[in-house]
């Protein structure tokens, strides 16, 4: 067993409130609630949002049923959530006449199960990202030297659990293949708006390509054919199920910064790979700043939601090619840190010091990449 950050469900259980477990397919959540009720001393029922007779009783809208169906538990469980039409609501009046009742709900697309749970559990739910296995959760069975022994694998394959505990790099590679095009893109390409997956999967192409870079929608659109819009539209629809994360520019309105523009990161570097059928060795590899710059992207990101840290993330260009990997903005300071695999160490740019001078500048590189994501 990997040991998981969210292990202990106690510390978010709280009665009359729905604990909703979002994250990708294939994490763990699954794992991680048969794990956490196999421990429980609470009294529970554990089921699963695929069950017709589940789908029917929460659809139902009798309050009566429900409470029939809680009555004698202390928890009820609820896995893919998503698969119950308006789940929302039902578990809203689950909670609503048995106030001591404990929920749990998980889901694995979040359009889908925020869509159905978000308004309607408004102020009666508490929300947790599950996501594929991050370093600071590795760190609890492995020290920093066999981390950094094992860091060309996170790069090029991953860090889904499956991957990481298969033994050789064949099976890693087909394993992350078979998920991102069996598991991963399968609720996305099933959504009724999704007509076409070649376009999904062109789509996901460019921005692999251009992980890190400013990404032009209406240019990507051109090349895949379809128009700004619509690329728009599934590149939300791409976010909300945790396959890519968008940055905003950060700008206080110079005019020489850039802020129209996004730039895009895999949540897990082997699915970016997966997207390009390139598992080669960082050796022979062109793109090692990019899997660099996305691996310490979403390390950080999950080191940050694990440890509640709050905070704005950004990138920060200017119009003469001045830039900042990633700026944090948190209790109103700002900290700018640029992401370099190589051993060159830059300075921090002319326009940051001169615009910001009361914010941070670090360079997170292999010396250091430990310190910055666990």
């Amino acid at each position: 067993m990997i040991p998981r950050a969210l292990d202990d469900l106690n510390n978010y259980l709280k009665k009359g409130k729905v604990l909703v477990v979002f994250g990708p397919r294939q994490v763990g959540k699954t794992t991680l609630l048969k794990n956490f009720l196999s421990k429980t001393q609470l009294k529970y029922r554990f089921d699963n949002g695929e069950d017709f007779r589940i789908t029917e009783l929460f659809s139902s809208g009798n309050p009566d049923k429900l409470s029939e169906y809680a009555k004698g538990y202390e928890l009820v469980v609820i896995d893919e959530a998503q698969k119950i039409p308006d789940a929302g609501s039902g578990l809203k009046m689950l909670i609503d006449n048995n106030p001591e009742l404990m929920v749990i709900a998980t889901g694995s697309s979040s359009f889908e199960l925020a869509g159905t749970v978000g308004e309607p559990l408004t102020g009666r739910k508490r929300t947790l990202t599950m996501f594929p296995v991050a370093q600071i959760e590795l760190s609890e069975t492995l020290n920093r030297y066999d981390l950094k022994e094992k860091l060309e694998e996170f790069l090029v394959y991953g860090s889904y659990p499956e991957v990481i505990t298969a033994e050789s790099k064949e099976e890693k590679s087909r394993i992350i293949t078979e998920l991102t095009h069996s598991y991963l893109l399968k609720d996305i390409i099933a959504f009724d708006r999704i007509k076409n997956s070649r376009v999904i999967f062109d789509l996901l192409r460019m921005l692999a390509f251009q992980t890190g870079s400013e990404v032009s929608l209406s240019e990507i659109g051109k090349n895949i054919g379809v128009d700004a819009k619509t690329v728009n539209r599934y590149i939300d629809i791409l976010e909300k199920s945790f396959v890519i994360f968008r940055l905003t520019g950060f700008s206080r309105n110079l005019r020489k910064e850039i802020v129209k523009k996004n730039k895009y990161y895999f949540y897990d570097t082997g699915i970016r790979n997966a997207l390009i059928s390139n598992f080669n060795p960082l050796s022979i590899r062109n793109d090692i700043g990019q899997l660099w710059e996305n691996l310490m992207f979403i390390e950080r990101l999950k080191r940050n939601s694990y440890k509640n840290v709050l905070l704005n993330s950004y990138f920060w260009r200017t119009w003469n090619q001045q830039e900042i990997d990633l700026v944090e903005e948190r209790e109103g300071k700002l900290f700018g840190y640029e992401f370099k695999y190589g051993g060159k160490i830059p300075q921090a740019p002319a326009l940051w010091i001169e615009n910001y001078s009361e914010a941070s500048f670090e360079v997170v590189n292999r010396a250091n990449y430990l310190d910055f994501i666990l």
